[in-house]
């Protein structure tokens, strides 16, 4: 159950932070309806982590704190559970209650807890926490979208971007025992980026994320990588390249991370959250090679974040000097 829940956990939590809005209208339009975009809105990672940590409550990479406002003037904050597991949690409905008052207990903000249930259970739909006692009642009862629920007709008529995501989604759960026919979904899936007619940087962005979440063994890889290839040609719409080029600079970047962190954690056992969130945000693989040889020698964890910001300071400042 680990296992799975690493392999979904990280391209759920991109899929959010890219395409929030369209998640929104796909999963739950009538709350998204009621949100003003031209606001903007903010993701509340350093405020969710502060309520896990303070809580000692297990969170999950996929979930997600975002500050919206309303159409109504009012601002709102957002909590997006996405749970992946495969089967009953009696827990579930529980810890969602958790993270709702400790963040309304600690910023006194209005809280919408809304839950993705990507699970293989049609059966399991926790919606609601409550308790009663002589006299006394607590209840929470919250929205929730079941994945198994949206038809592939309804996947594959749809121009919005997150039908993409959870049709891969999907195509993970239903091909696990089946190498040649997730490879075949899997192509399909890749080849209606071109014909719903994203832009470039979607499709590129979506494949990404498509290839994160079906996975597929080297040998069938390098097949799936040239079809698409040719479909490209016949289309006349050549991203591969890019995306090849991306995808690559993502497994180096992905792998110092990975080292950079097995460092810390046979180093000094226990690493903070926050650092863990910072060094998966970390893009520049200099960056991550120069800090895996200060946490081969540093004396303490403390003294390493001391480190890492500074040198995310000093990345930023260069950017903005270089005018990127």
């Amino acid at each position: 159950m680990t296992n799975q829940r690493a392999d979904y956990d990280n391209p759920w939590k991109e899929a959010i932070s890219l395409y929030f809005q369209p998640f929104m209208a796909f999963l739950f339009p009538e709350i998204e309806e009621n949100i003003d975009w031209d606001k903007g809105y903010e993701f509340l990672d350093k405020e969710f982590q502060q309520i896990a940590r303070d809580g000692e409550i297990s969170t999950r990479e996929a979930d997600k704190l975002v500050k919206v406002w309303r159409r109504d003037g009012q601002e709102t904050w957002v909590l997006i559970h996405v749970e992946v597991q495969s089967q009953y949690e009696s827990v579930f409905a529980e810890r969602i209650y958790v993270y709702n008052y400790r963040i309304f207990d600690k910023y006194r903000r209005q809280v919408v807890s809304l839950a993705v249930l990507a699970d293989e259970s049609r059966s399991w739909r926790p919606n609601k926490y409550s308790y009663t006692i002589w006299g006394c009642e607590v209840l929470l009862r919250f929205p929730i979208v079941k994945l198994l629920d949206y038809s592939s007709q309804v996947l594959e008529e749809s121009n919005n971007p997150f039908a993409v995501i959870v049709a891969a989604h999907r195509a993970n759960q239903q091909t696990k025992q089946d190498v040649q026919q997730r490879y075949q979904i899997k192509l399909q899936v890749a080849k209606r980026l071109y014909q719903r007619g994203y832009g470039r940087q979607d499709i590129l962005e979506l494949f990404r994320l498509i290839d994160w979440l079906i996975s597929l063994p080297d040998s069938w890889q390098t097949g799936f990588t040239e079809e698409i290839r040719r479909y490209e040609e016949e289309s006349s719409m050549r991203y591969i390249t890019s995306f090849e080029r991306l995808a690559r600079q993502e497994g180096v970047i992905q792998k110092g991370r990975e080292s950079l962190l097995e460092v810390l954690r046979v180093r000094f056992e226990d690493v903070p959250r926050e650092l863990v969130e910072t060094i998966n945000q970390i893009k520049d693989d200099s960056i991550l090679t120069m800090l895996l040889r200060q946490a081969i020698t540093i004396a303490s964890v403390e003294e390493f974040i001391v480190v890492v910001n500074q040198q995310l300071a000093s990345g930023e400042q260069s950017s903005k000097e270089s005018g990127t």
